[in-house]
């Protein structure tokens, strides 16, 4: 499958363009992950979810959109909301000719994700866990401590036979894990283990310091490149793997990251993803109707759908000073920038503007 989701494939005549949409459609989640980069909005009880109508007709403004993304909190935990409002999203979406994403973490029975895969391009799974024992210290890092090892592992075993069901049938499953010091020297087994699943595709991301994972300590840059080495030397090579956000740049001076993007371009089967955020996606809250740049990170809503089109919303992204020391763009090496967090957490006080890519070579 193209990755229909990356940003340099749909810049234009010089700009970003709006082709993707996010939607928030669940705040309740029944894990309480450590890394969870939306923690701290998760609810024990939803509000209202705002008509669907008028998030179909924000859509419909969006001449150009091609990807619609739905995420939460976990969108499968209330199977009437599955039915009335993800479920018509999708078939929406399939109508319309777009490519669909859910992350979801698979832990309820498998009719439910049955019910929404003929409208479902990719099924995007959470898996930060190395094993059994180590799921259930980090699905409930923050409360839930008193969740018993057994029930733990009734969900990991759940997530494991959903995601394997789901491969044989066909379904396009992608597992995403963060690099941190929990995971790092681990990803090629994790990986291996993925493939053995039938998962088309392993996405691998910086651990990003947001929500409730903002006390986690950041992996320093010289490590982060020990983790890929490592992973390329043990991952399975038929399987996919997709670094997003990743912290690593063509326009860098220093020997060691042209060595690991290098080492990348040269694997194979594996691809470098530009940050979506902001460069050809916004998200959008089902509950409030506030857009954002993205769903966890740390800038306030750049206005709502009741009064905003998305383009408009769009557009005020594209001039924001936030945006503008990593609004950049080398096309001969395919780049659109930073990550809004990766920018902060590991360049701080850089302006991407003023640096150009070094020559590739082979």
């Amino acid at each position: 499958m193209p990755d229909l989701w990356e940003p340099y494939r749909t810049r234009r005549e010089g700009r970003h363009r709006l082709t993707s949409v996010e939607i928030t459609v669940s705040n309740w989640c029944n894990l309480r992950c450590r890394h969870c980069a939306v923690g701290d909005s998760l609810v024990a009880q939803e509000p209202d979810r705002l008509p669907l109508d008028l998030i179909l007709r924000r859509l419909d403004e969006v001449e150009g959109l091609l990807t619609l993304s739905l995420t939460g909190g976990e969108l499968s935990g209330s199977l009437a909301a599955l039915r009335s409002f993800v479920l018509p999203l999708l078939q929406y979406a399939r109508d319309r000719g777009l490519k669909t994403q859910v992350n979801t973490n698979l832990t309820f029975e498998l009719g439910r994700y049955e019910l929404i895969a003929p409208y479902v391009d990719v099924f995007h799974i959470t898996w930060n866990y190395r094993d059994v024992e180590h799921f259930h210290r980090t699905v409930w890092g923050h409360g839930r401590q008193d969740v018993s090892p057994a029930a733990s592992e009734v969900l990991y075993t759940r997530i494991v036979e959903n995601a394997r069901a789901l491969a044989a049938q066909g379904c396009f499953v992608s597992a995403e894990s963060m690099v941190n010091r929990e995971t790092a020297g681990h990803l090629g087994r994790m990986n291996r283990f993925l493939a053995e699943l039938g998962c088309r595709r392993h996405e691998v991301h910086p651990m990003y310091p947001s929500d409730w994972a903002a006390d986690l300590p950041v992996l320093p840059l010289d490590e982060f490149r020990e983790a890929v080495r490592r992973l390329l030397a043990e991952r399975d090579p038929d399987l996919w793997v997709l670094f997003g956000t990743f912290p690593f740049f063509p326009c860098s001076p220093l020997p060691e990251d042209q060595e690991i993007l290098a080492a990348v371009r040269k694997a194979p089967n594996v691809t470098v993803r530009n940050c979506p955020d902001g460069r050809n996606r916004l998200n959008i809250d089902a509950f409030s109707g506030d857009v954002r740049v993205t769903d966890f990170a740390a800038v306030p809503p750049l206005g709502n759908i009741r009064a905003d089109r998305l383009e408009d919303v769009f557009e005020r992204w594209q001039r924001h000073p936030r945006f503008a020391p990593f609004n950049c763009y080398c096309p001969e090496a395919g780049c659109t920038g930073p990550n809004l967090l990766v920018a902060e957490m590991y360049y701080p006080g850089v302006d991407f503007r003023t640096r150009r890519a070094a020559p590739v070579t082979a």
